[in-house]
């Protein structure tokens, strides 16, 4: 979906705070807007790498290419018209437009809730194109109401856009059919660097990747996945369904190509062993457990060298818990990810210097770079853990399922605040020193600032705000208006993040729509007192812009 190398330098922004208004999100400068994301180089070292798994890595690159244009299709059905008229304008303002449209892989600012920054473009669609446009809630829901348990399965499934036949009716169209023109290409080009590749996982994965695309069982290869342990560490297919604002039913097709940094992987491999302990050690009902998480739980530590389709999309990933179908999860547990160099480059570009501005004097000797990195690892850790596959009236179903449009929200929320709360029981544990503790808060809540600046229109942000305004509400987090500054309570912090990560499993659990509504609704606002401390984050990068110089 994006990303055409930029080498522009950022330019000054102006004093005006797009935070706090009066200015109108739509009257934002295009020049603005995309000085918020940071052009940073991001690439890997590939002199470890055979000659034929170096010829076996362009070839997964020019296949992860392909899932740009196909992920603009799942966006919204009027971004390929949107995006030829874009190519057609070389002028200068039209260069602009262009760039931040592929920015945002359309024609919405997802930093300003999602606001069109083109003329003539209408609200952000929630059903993007995964589901026919004018489609609503009721006619889909009426609709799936009819069919039978395996055809309503598909028509909730991952990997079935919606469409409409001749008559008008509703139907599931699977994947592999509808974005053939893609999956077929794409699907070449990993056998061709299964071919290449000596390494027997790689190879396998790839394999069975490509015959995924055309069958549109991807079962057998989300499991090769979870087992895939090679230099050269891929995750391409149908992932994610943030896209998808109706119901949070369909996936979007996105692709990570990394390279396994084995020193780091190492590091962490003893985080596995400590995972069932912690789930059974939640803050939840017992009977919400799991008695015994899947037998694999893999974490990698992986350097990125190109990304694209929803992988690329925005703001950037610094980790991911995949997959999401819960029949893997349940079989085959997950597998965590976390993209280091993507996460140093946010540090430094835009954690560091928000400490400066949002905590107070004495707290910002407390960042850590290691503190940021094993929290986005915990976050991670705990997708894994907690309510998965649940019980609602008798009826087995899933979380996912129960709490739709709001899954995405708590979903995120609660990996952020039980991760804070898992590195806690670690530290009890002498798993950690007593010192990163402190570090650990502090870090968090600087993050904090990093975060919500996404916007509470997408998930990741408004799943902070959430976190945010209830720790603040239970004393753990202070303010002082002199400096418009905010500091942790140490007496405080640790039952507030118990406790939060008990509410937000226990609605999981009981696949509680409405309790979820009521906590994205009220908590996942931003406040007057980080609006404040908001405005002084102007001339602060929000994101990085990715350059990848390996894809060229």
């Amino acid at each position: 979906m994006k990303r055409t190398i930029w080498l522009t330098i950022l330019t000054t922004l102006a004093t005006i705070s797009i935070w706090a208004q009066p200015a109108k999100k739509t009257d934002i400068p295009l020049s603005r807007r995309i000085a918020r994301f940071s052009p940073t180089i991001i690439t890997g070292h590939t002199n470890k790498l055979t000659p034929n798994d170096r010829q076996a890595l362009q070839k997964i690159i020019a296949a992860a290419k392909l899932f740009d244009p196909l992920f603009l299709r799942q966006a919204w059905s009027g971004n390929e018209g949107l995006l030829k008229k874009l190519e057609a304008d070389k002028t200068p303002a039209g260069r602009e437009r262009l760039r931040y449209f592929l920015i945002n892989d359309g024609p919405w600012s997802q930093l300003d809730d999602n606001s069109p920054f083109l003329p003539g473009v209408p609200a952000k669609p929630e059903t993007a194109a995964h589901y026919p446009d004018g489609m609503t809630k009721e006619e889909f829901e009426t609709w799936a109401a009819t069919l039978s348990p395996a055809d309503k399965e598909k028509a909730t499934g991952f990997f079935y856009a919606i469409r409409r036949d001749t008559a008008g009716k509703l139907k599931a169209v699977p994947y592999s059919e509808e974005y053939r023109q893609w999956l077929e290409p794409a699907a070449k080009l990993l056998k061709e660097a299964a071919a290449l590749t000596s390494n027997a996982s790689l190879k396998d994965y790839l394999n069975k990747r490509a015959d995924a695309f055309m069958s549109n069982d991807y079962y057998e290869s989300d499991v090769a996945w979870m087992d895939l342990d090679a230099p050269i560490d891929v995750t391409i297919g149908p992932y994610e369904t943030y896209s998808d604002g109706l119901f949070g039913y369909k996936a979007a097709f996105e692709a990570y190509v990394t390279l396994k940094d084995e020193v780091e992987s190492q590091k962490l491999k003893k985080f596995s062993g400590y995972l069932q302990g912690l789930e059974d050690a939640l803050p939840i009902e017992p009977r919400f457990r799991n008695p015994k998480l899947g037998p694999g739980s893999p974490i990698r530590v992986v350097n990125v060298v190109f990304s694209s389709g929803e992988g690329n999309s925005g703001v950037q990933t610094a980790a991911f818990n995949l997959p999401n179908d819960e029949k893997v999860v349940t079989a085959k547990g997950s597998k965590r990810v976390l993209l280091k160099n993507t996460q140093e480059a946010k540090f430094a570009k835009t954690l560091i210097p928000i400490s400066r501005q949002v905590l107070t004097a004495a707290a910002q000797k407390d960042l850590s770079f290691e503190a940021f990195f094993t929290h986005v690892l915990c976050h991670e850790l705990m997708h894994g853990l907690g309510p998965q596959e649940i019980t609602v009236n008798g009826e087995k179903t899933s979380v996912r399922l129960q709490l739709k449009d709001n899954y995405g929200t708590l979903e995120e929320a609660k990996a952020d605040i039980s991760g804070l709360w898992a590195l806690q029981q670690l530290i009890d544990q002498g798993v950690f020193p007593r010192a990163f503790e402190k570090q650990m808060y502090t870090t968090f809540l600087a993050s904090v600032f990093r975060s919500v600046r996404f916007g509470i229109n997408e998930s990741h942000g408004r799943g902070i705000a959430i976190q945010f305004n209830y720790l603040t509400d239970e004393g753990a987090i202070t303010f002082d208006p002199k400096t418009a500054t905010f500091s942790v309570v140490p007496d405080k912090i640790k039952a507030a993040v118990a406790k939060l990560t008990r509410e937000i499993m226990t609605i999981q659990a009981t696949g509680d729509y409405e309790a979820a509504k009521r906590m994205r609704t009220n908590l996942g606002v931003i406040r007057p007192d980080m609006q404040t401390a908001l405005n002084k984050l102007d001339a602060i990068p929000v994101d990085i812009e990715p350059i990848f110089p390996l894809a060229k």
